[in-house]
């Protein structure tokens, strides 16, 4: 179990460049680059990993705030795990306190859903972070929803928002941020009765 003083690993999941930037497949780089923002910090370049990295704190100054590492595995999302385990041995973080931040097609668009632990739905980011480390690790995971008529699920997920949907992006982005800090500060079930929608 892990102790009061051990960071958290905050992994965004996506796919690096600027082709990808903006596809559904990453909303997790969308959230900790807020979470960056926030909290004052630029990505840099890991010494350990193929990843960029933000070290820093969450929360209120003194005992409420969580030291936080951010990170956007540079691997591409089907090798996340390696890059991710490496920061985790490095950082010394127990597998209770790394957080993954992915996109999630069984649910729907604009909602959020936390859980710890779990399977990897076909969710090639997850399926490579769990074979590297096991299942139990938390999961923010934000809904895309499903691909329409025949698309295929690949060419979804590597497309960017809809113009309908980027109307909302900025503020559920925000909502996925918010969700993570409220996990840090708050805990898995305060955050889920808050964010589970």
């Amino acid at each position: 179990m892990s102790d009061a003083t051990d960071p958290w690993l905050i992994v965004g999941l996506g796919n690096p460049g600027p082709d990808y930037a903006a596809n559904r497949h990453n909303v997790g780089f969308m959230t900790v680059d807020l979470l960056a923002t926030r909290i004052g910090g630029k990505f840099k370049r890991a010494q350990k990993a193929q990843a960029q990295v933000v070290e820093g704190r969450i929360g209120p100054p003194g005992p409420g705030s969580r030291r936080v590492v951010l990170v956007k595995p540079m691997s591409y999302m089907n090798l996340s795990g390696g890059p991710v385990t490496a920061l985790r041995d490095f950082y010394k973080v127990p597998l209770d306190r790394v957080v993954a931040v992915h996109d999630e097609l069984d649910v729907e668009y604009g909602s959020l859903r936390l859980k710890l632990g779990g399977g990897d739905n076909g969710h090639n980011g997850l399926k490579s972070m769990t074979k590297a480390m096991g299942p139990e690790y938390h999961r923010v995971r934000f809904g895309i929803g499903r691909p329409p008529g025949r698309m295929q699920v690949a060419d979804f997920v590597l497309k960017d928002f809809s113009s309908t949907e980027r109307k909302e992006l900025a503020f559920l982005v925000d909502r996925s941020a918010d969700a993570v800090e409220c996990l840090l500060a708050e805990g898995l079930e305060r955050a889920q009765s808050a964010y589970n929608s």
